[in-house]
């Protein structure tokens, strides 16, 4: 008898996955591909669409061929900032152009023309800054600069609702997607921005539909539950939602370290100058207020100077146990030593000072530093929301000296780890299910471990 699953695609800048998910949300099946990226008319890298549309097609068609499953559902689970422009055909207009493309400057000064002052915009519409990862910017690039291409997009789909379209032709638009720093949405009206009608821009923008939504279609002769998509970071944050009754800021770290508050009562940043305060959106259009640091980024650019000062090798960053004599030892006449290469902080030196006597107490001083621009970024999450439980996955979920000094930080509040390898792919899986998720949810699919803060000695 076949196994029953949920299919997933979840689309990465660089690794393209796809898994199967059985009834209790366990992987049963994997699979791993990556291309090489192909350039825009300008030259600029970019992700190679008619690749990755042949290879879902592809591994779809050969899965629903097997013999040993039965697949029930599909969804989608991309990153974004990132639009496909789509004709009255529904073939792709233009390359999907790469989020880290510059946007003209000229571009830029005239939106906020005829659209600032720039301060009360970004306020408006949860954005740090306007770029190409601002992706509704990319609309009115295209409808100012690229007329002719303009005139011939019947949608704009973001890569999320595109994935789904392949499968089913029908376009669509949800709050994930719209919600992720786009400049498309008014979080304080709770729908798109005045400047989206001015330009006519929601011409061109398909219905929107609940990121739960599904359509039940009869593909290549089997009864399938098709998704409408869902952008990545939602999508991780959603089983936490999804299973904790009580209100939680998730740090999800990595490359970058964002802190997401999905119970805030006041969205809108304070400090229109802040460019590391973003807004996304929930499965349901409530607003998700989030705050980054590019901490895995310094994390690395210091540790291999690190390695290099003490002779050790690249791994051994990872051998380091929290140490209570050597953090209480540089706590007492604590001063900040690191100069950041990737962050700005105005408590940091202007040149690194390193004066200590082995790696691991140099080390403990990059942690604490580092731990302590971390609680500034969950305090810029947090707001003014009364908030009890933190949540860590991703990279640093295993760092002894991160978590234990976090722990201690937080004394007032409990601190868990989660280890959700699986997390925006599974988000994915559980946006399209009926299945209601519980406190054991985490524990179960996630190794979720709670740590208490280590003991103060006088």
């Amino acid at each position: 008898m076949k196994q029953k699953v949920t299919a997933v695609f979840d689309i990465g800048k660089t690794n393209k996955k796809f898994f199967l998910f059985d009834k209790d949300f366990q992987e049963v099946h994997k699979e791993y591909i990556s291309f090489e990226e192909i350039v825009d008319e300008n030259g600029h890298p970019t992700e190679n669409l008619p690749a990755l549309q042949a290879w879902l097609k592809e591994v779809f068609h050969r899965i629903l061929e097997a013999k040993e499953f039965d697949v029930k559902a599909i969804n989608f689970s991309t990153y974004g900032a990132s639009f496909v422009h789509i004709d009255k055909n529904g073939n792709p207009l233009t390359p999907l152009y790469n989020y880290t493309k510059e946007l003209p400057e000229k571009v830029i000064n005239s939106f906020f023309e005829k659209y600032g002052p720039k301060e009360t915009f970004l306020k408006e519409t949860g954005c740090a800054d306007l770029s190409m990862l601002n992706s509704g910017l990319q609309l009115y690039w295209l409808k100012t600069t690229k007329p002719e291409i303009f005139q011939q997009i019947k949608y704009s789909l973001h890569l999320p609702q595109y994935l789904s379209y392949i499968f089913t032709g029908i376009p669509l638009s949800e709050y994930t997607s719209i919600g992720c720093h786009t400049a498309l949405w008014d979080y304080e009206k709770k729908d798109y921005h005045t400047w989206v009608y001015q330009e006519e821009i929601n011409e061109i923008l398909p219905p929107i539909v609940s990121t739960e939504t599904s359509i039940n279609m009869n593909y290549n002769g089997n009864r399938i539950k098709i998704g409408v998509g869902i952008h990545d970071s939602s999508a991780a944050l959603l089983p936490y939602v999804r299973s904790i009754k009580k209100k939680f800021i998730l740090i999800s770290t990595g490359t970058w370290s964002i802190s997401f508050n999905p119970f805030t009562e006041k969205p809108i940043s304070d400090d229109p100058t802040n460019k590391d305060a973003i807004n996304y959106m929930r499965i349901n259009g409530k607003p998700v207020k989030a705050s980054r640091l590019f901490l895995g980024n310094e994390y690395k650019v210091q540790v291999q100077k690190l390695d290099k000062l003490f002779g050790v090798n690249d791994d051994y960053h990872r051998s380091v146990k929290f140490n209570f004599d050597s953090y209480s030892k540089l706590i007492k006449n604590f001063k900040h030593c690191y100069h950041w290469e990737s962050i700005v902080d105005e408590k940091m030196p202007q040149q690194t000072v390193v004066t200590f006597q082995n790696y691991e107490e140099a080390y403990h001083q990059l942690m604490t530093e580092l731990v302590l621009l971390q609680i500034k970024c969950i305090e810029e999450a947090k707001g003014g929301d009364t908030i009890s439980r933190l949540y860590v996955d991703g990279g640093f979920s295993d760092n002894d000296v991160y978590i234990k000094l976090l722990s201690h930080y937080y004394r007032d509040k409990e601190l868990r780890t989660t280890n959700a390898s699986l997390g925006s792919a599974l988000g994915a899986a559980i946006s399209i299910s009926d299945t209601k998720l519980n406190s054991k949810f985490l524990k179960k699919n996630y190794a979720l471990k709670k740590h208490v803060p280590f003991i103060i000695s006088d």
